[in-house]
């Protein structure tokens, strides 16, 4: 067995035993709450209770670091340095090493806010950095898959179309803060994206090393990654769409309220429901 295919089971195993105790956490004391994911709430596609699990596993963590006076922002700059090691190793095919660095990377993004919250530092400019780092991290893995796959045109296009769509749902989530609406909790959020991607590249490493011994092509289509991508490239830019819909839907109707109240003339006439006036811009936003 190769050391790459060792470790990734070492850890798949690790993460196993997690799990696994956090059951039995479950029958002796019940479910772990925590505020963020009450508030939050899980999807389709990835639930509430593996989320809480995530978040039981990495409590004791965040506490041992702010023992050790780790400030959030340190967190942050060290999720992106494992985030550029993923990267590296997937260009480079080494999809289970890339599965470890992306897994320490979503540990280290979901820890600095906890960091920040029990050391009583939480900041906007420290969301802003996590933001920006966030983008940054999914960029690296991404943009290793598609030079991976720089000889298969349609899985690079895929790897890109996954791109586009992880971006645009972060793209509408932010545009709806902006224009102060509540952002749309649709499909493929980054925690969802996150471990359907990093589940995808620690199966490949079996699937590369059991299955596809003599590739057809001139490297190993890594099965389990491609099906990974293909989910986050139809799913996410899906969402997308539906997210800016929703947006659009959810101005029209709070310019149709305002409509209502400050009506265009100051005579003194019953009030009316404004008719929505559809411009150019606005309807290209709808489509």
């Amino acid at each position: 067995m190769n050391p790459e295919l060792k470790y990734t089971l070492a850890v798949a195993l690790v993460v196993l035993f997690l799990v696994t105790t956090y059951g039995v956490r479950v029958l002796v004391k019940g479910r772990a709450h925590f505020d963020r994911i009450d508030r939050q709430g899980g999807s389709r596609l990835l639930s509430k209770g593996a989320m809480e699990i995530g978040y039981w596993i990495i409590s004791p963590v965040a506490r041992a670091l702010v023992s050790l006076h780790v400030s959030p922002n340190q967190v942050s700059w060290m999720s992106f340095g494992f985030g550029a090691f993923a990267g590296v190793f997937l260009a480079l095919g080494h999809f289970g090493f890339g599965a470890i660095c992306a897994t320490v990377c979503g540990l280290l993004d979901s820890v600095d806010g906890m960091v920040a919250r029990l050391s009583g530092v939480a900041s906007d400019a420290g969301e802003v950095l996590d933001a920006a780092i966030d983008r940054y991290v999914e960029f690296f893995f991404l943009a290793g898959l598609i030079i991976y796959y720089r000889e298969q045109h349609v899985l690079q296009l895929l790897a890109l179309m996954a791109l586009l769509g992880s971006f645009m749902v972060s793209y509408s989530t932010t545009k709806a803060e902006s224009l102060q609406i509540e952002p749309p909790n649709g499909l493929m959020r980054r925690p969802e994206r996150a471990v359907y991607l990093t589940a995808g590249a620690a199966l490949s490493a079996p699937s590369i090393a059991w299955f596809e011994g003599t590739p057809e092509f001139a490297s190993p289509l890594a099965y389990p990654m491609v099906l990974a991508l293909s989910m986050v490239a139809v799913l996410a830019n899906f969402s997308a769409i539906e997210r800016f819909w929703l947006i659009a839907r959810a101005l029209r109707r709070r310019e149709l309220k305002r409509g209502e109240v400050y009506p265009a003339s100051n005579e003194k006439k019953p009030l009316q429901t404004a008719e929505p006036q559809v411009t150019e811009h606005s309807a290209d936003i709808g489509r």
